[in-house]
């Protein structure tokens, strides 16, 4: 039996997880047919990030870089107004001021804003994001609480397997700082999404391999309340799949 969903309501239960440089409103409209979320993004938000970024970008990786992130944010929200599926911006930042500012504009969209804990790349944990913060947790509820503050929902990404994390504890302390919804990337230990939804009562959205009747329902068995789909997210084919095994588990289920 899954939880009470009402704090983040989607449906379906399936969510488009954030491609760097690819995730934007036209990604998350052509996937709408098959989604009840989308995190677009993610993007960096400040200068140290957008460094790191355009580091990424000299080695042949995708990354937003707009001018101002904060329009960019805006203006993606915006392009989504009309399509019916619930909108997410994935978003990196070393300091937690710039998160407060993305924060605020989802909160106008009715959008959530997703703080990335989970980017493992070298030049972004050098500058202080992604899997950096996972590993800095008062860090990481800072930038979290920053954010609830403005009324927007928060997410947090995070990912399992992180030596010296114990990720159902960290869950708990998100949930306490104002995390809603948790994004938990189970990379190979599938049943660590059984410990986070023991250690909290956040929405939990599941990622990583997520491909077929098999992976949604092991996910969902293990107490997930959606699943995500990464690299596939543009293809008609993984996605139908995807849906229909979520709509089948639950209709399985009062």
């Amino acid at each position: 039996m899954t939880r009470d969903m009402t704090a983040v309501e989607f449906t379906p239960r399936v969510a488009l997880a954030s491609l760097s440089g690819e995730a934007d409103a036209e990604w998350a409209r052509a996937g709408s047919e098959y989604a009840g979320l989308a995190f677009m993004g993610g993007i960096a938000l400040d200068e140290d990030s957008r460094d790191a970024a355009r580091k990424l970008v000299a080695r042949d990786r995708n990354e937003f870089l707009p001018e101002d992130p904060f329009a960019f944010i805006d203006a993606q929200l915006t392009a989504l107004a009309d399509v019916p599926i619930q909108a997410a911006f994935n978003v990196r930042s070393a300091t937690v001021g710039p998160v407060r500012k993305a924060a605020a504009v989802c909160a106008d969209h009715e959008a959530i804003l997703e703080v990335n804990a989970h980017c493992r790349q070298d030049e972004l944990c050098a500058a202080g994001c992604g899997e950096s913060l996972l590993r800095d947790t008062d860090r990481l509820c800072e930038y979290v609480s920053t954010a609830a503050e403005t009324g927007a929902t928060v997410s947090v990404k995070v990912r399992a397997e992180v030596p010296g994390v114990d990720l159902a504890e960290t869950a708990s302390r998100l949930e306490s700082a104002g995390a809603t919804m948790l994004h938990v990337d189970a990379m190979d230990s599938e049943s660590v999404i059984r410990d986070v939804v023991d250690a909290c009562d956040c929405v939990v959205v599941a990622n990583n391999g997520v491909r077929n009747r098999e992976t949604v329902h092991e996910y969902l068995d293990y107490g997930a309340d959606a699943v995500s789909v990464g690299r596939p997210s543009d293809d008609p084919v993984v996605m139908e799949r995807v849906r229909d095994a979520t709509e089948a588990w639950f209709a399985a289920r009062p």
